[in-house]
């Protein structure tokens, strides 16, 4: 039997369990949803609930789907039917909710008329089917949760490992440490291709995500037509990774309308595949970038789609993607920007958080394979148009002693550790 892990996800989860609130799991295909739900059921629900009161509906299958695109009143008296006890409550978890002819509809209705009965419990797949299929408002009626790909303490778990991250390694112990943080990145955190353990099965299983998943889903999703561009823009953008993303070059180059490639965008975004982190400004008339920067949200994805095969070294870009993903998987979107001047000074991330105190925190964080003091300039220089900031150096060698006190110099494993303080 398949064992079920716990993901980081699952605490904020369950401090919701409670309300009258939906809750909503959606994410990209094959990030861990299912297990997620199936944990859920295992190790909380059932010790905790009468068994006759739990509920799983896959509705990939047919019966089930059938059976909650009828109404909501049909699916009570289903639940009462198989012995539901609705004198307790009565929790209904439902996989795949984006195979609903109107979720937003179910969800709306199942709130208003029985949530003093029964906890609905949902994921789905896409963002971009569920927001096109939501036509109505679902504020104050369902909690919205994001799943992401493992981020590198979750890969540490799944692969039975235990580390100490936030203390500096001995020398020993952080090779160690780089060469698990290497296989992290080049092979991505997909759950799938954690556990697997071969190389060439990971890159089978990898392509065949992209393949069912990336491609053809979005291409049949979104009727895109021009197949053969599409694919290339995808190879493009993953050859980008950390780049200002400049939409009329990428029109030139693909041979698609800006229009179109906005619409691509769009759709890549809301199903897990890249996102576009704005520059941040505040106050000062140089920070004059208004393109953003692009990323993927599974740092193997973009390697296979780059180089159609797995490049086992770490170059700067996927360091630095690698980065973007930890802060992704941990900290709201909209709280993630980079930082850039009309004379050249660039920090490559500036994450905007809530301090233990509740006050907004910033912290600015440089990414490089190998840390020189030279490459600390760009820290100092924001450091002193925003002198309250934490400054991080993050890098895999360090190859010199810091000489500036305000930067602290730290590893990629890290990053979430200090931040967090």
């Amino acid at each position: 039997m398949e064992k079920l892990r716990r993901r980081k996800i699952l605490s904020k989860v369950l401090s919701f369990i409670e309300d009258k609130e939906s809750i909503v799991i959606h994410g990209a295909r094959q990030v861990g949803k299912t297990c997620l739900l199936r944990y859920l059921i295992e190790n909380y629900l059932k010790p905790r609930i009468q068994e006759n009161n739990i509920f799983y509906f896959d509705l990939e299958d047919f019966r089930l789907l059938e059976l909650c695109n009828k109404s909501c009143a049909e699916v009570m008296a289903y639940l009462e039917g198989k012995g539901a006890d609705f004198k307790q409550r009565v929790f209904l978890i439902i996989d795949e909710i984006q195979y609903l002819n109107n979720p937003s509809s179910f969800l709306k209705l199942f709130y208003d008329r029985y949530s003093e009965k029964v906890k609905l419990i949902v994921s789905g797949s896409s963002s971009f089917l569920i927001k096109k299929k939501f036509k109505d408002s679902l504020a104050g009626r369902i909690i919205d949760f994001e799943l992401f790909p493992l981020d590198f303490e979750e890969f540490l778990e799944f692969r039975d490992l235990k580390y100490n991250l936030e203390i500096e390694p001995a020398e020993a112990l952080k090779e160690e440490l780089i060469k698990l943080y290497t296989e992290f990145v080049v092979y991505g955190g997909y759950p799938a291709i954690v556990l697997e353990r071969n190389i060439e099965k990971k890159e089978i299983k990898l392509k065949q995500i992209i393949n069912t998943y990336v491609k053809k889903d979005i291409r049949d999703l979104a009727e895109i037509r021009e197949v053969d561009k599409f694919n290339n823009l995808l190879q493009i953008l993953a050859s980008q990774i950390g780049n200002l993303l400049n939409i009329f070059e990428l029109s030139n180059t693909v041979g698609l309308a800006k229009k179109t490639i906005e619409e691509y965008l769009f759709l890549l975004e809301n199903t897990y595949i890249i996102r576009r982190i704005k520059p941040f400004h505040k106050n000062i008339r140089s920070e004059l970038t208004k393109m953003p920067k692009i990323f993927f949200e599974d740092t193997g994805l973009a390697n296979i789609l780059a180089n159609k095969t797995f490049l086992p070294r770490l170059g700067g870009a996927i360091l630095e993607n690698s980065i973007y993903s930890q802060l992704r998987k941990n900290f709201s979107s909209d709280s993630i920007y980079f930082w850039r001047t009309n004379i050249k000074q660039e920090i490559d991330f500036v994450v905007e958080f809530i301090g233990r105190n509740t006050a907004n925190k910033l912290a600015a964080i440089e990414v490089k394979n190998i840390f020189l003091n030279k490459y600390g300039k760009s820290l100092r220089y924001f450091l002193k148009h925003y002198p309250r900031v934490k400054t991080y150096f993050c890098c895999l060698e360090k190859k010199e002693e810091l000489r500036y006190k305000d930067i602290r110099l730290i590893y990629p494993w890290q990053v979430l550790y200090f931040i967090n303080r």
